[in-house]
């Protein structure tokens, strides 16, 4: 009792608002890291489900409604791809990020399936040199192609780390040929038929080395663990401040 009425007495009132305050900041930062590590925990149950799930055949599935919660599930497509829609996607690289990589682009044509309806189909990655559709038309393969890939979710603008935003697609002009990011909306004003609201990047075919060159996505697997030691460094913190001010107060109201 004798130290409570210490807390809040004319001399230590103001530290002891203080203490209260970093107290409560730490042990909110403490249930972030643990939300975080719930979210973290649930995306990367998510991504390995998909990723151990059987293929989806593309043709055959009914319901797309679903389609944006399947990222990273194998996937088969059988269609015939339209050339004449292709887009590029910028600033993509290949080689090695730490050592060297050089700059090219990510062709994109749209699949259009039996159904009518239609995927864009991320082939791979080409040199920089080739920046015109002009230039793409050497990369054109048999149109009748059954696909096999992994279902992607495009990133929108902001989640990359900001960059230049694409220019507006107005309906009645040109398409524009060579993008930021893959804008499903955006490019559904040119094109025809209805697109898919995910992509498929196309999954390497053996060890041939053939533009485009295809990759496998990169599937992030963190380790929920690192934010568990953050909470409970947060709360360490929190116990220190906490229970070392009543020996602080005691030392020197002494004084």
């Amino acid at each position: 009792m004798k130290i409570l009425k210490l807390y809040f007495s004319r001399r230590w009132w103001w530290t002891t608002l203080l203490m209260l305050l970093v107290v409560g900041v730490t042990i909110r930062l403490s249930i972030w890291q643990l939300d975080r590590m719930r979210g973290q925990q649930i995306s990367n149950d998510h991504a390995r489900a998909n990723r151990a799930a059987e293929p989806l055949d593309m043709n055959t599935m009914t319901d797309v409604s679903e389609l944006k919660s399947m990222e990273y599930r194998s996937v088969t497509a059988l269609g015939t791809y339209d050339f004449k829609f292709q887009i590029a996607l910028r600033n993509q690289y290949w080689g090695d990020p730490d050592g060297t990589a050089e700059y090219g682009y990510h062709l994109l044509t749209p699949l259009i399936l039996e159904n009518g309806q239609a995927v864009l189909v991320d082939r791979g990655w080409i040199p920089g040199k080739y920046d015109s559709p002009a230039s793409w038309m050497q990369f054109d393969e048999d149109p009748q192609a059954t696909i096999h890939g992994i279902l992607r979710v495009p990133l929108s603008e902001g989640e990359m780390g900001g960059g230049v935003a694409d220019p507006t697609a107005i309906p009645g002009v040109s398409l524009i040929s060579i993008w930021n990011y893959i804008d499903i909306y955006r490019l559904q004003s040119h094109i025809p038929y209805k697109l898919l609201p995910i992509y498929i990047q196309e999954s390497p075919d053996g060890d041939a080395q053939v533009l485009p060159f295809e990759s496998s996505p990169n599937v992030e697997i963190s380790d929920e663990k690192v934010h568990l030691g953050y909470a409970l460094q947060w709360f360490f913190y929190a116990a220190l401040v906490f229970f070392g001010y009543p020996v602080y107060l005691r030392r020197h109201s002494e004084h």
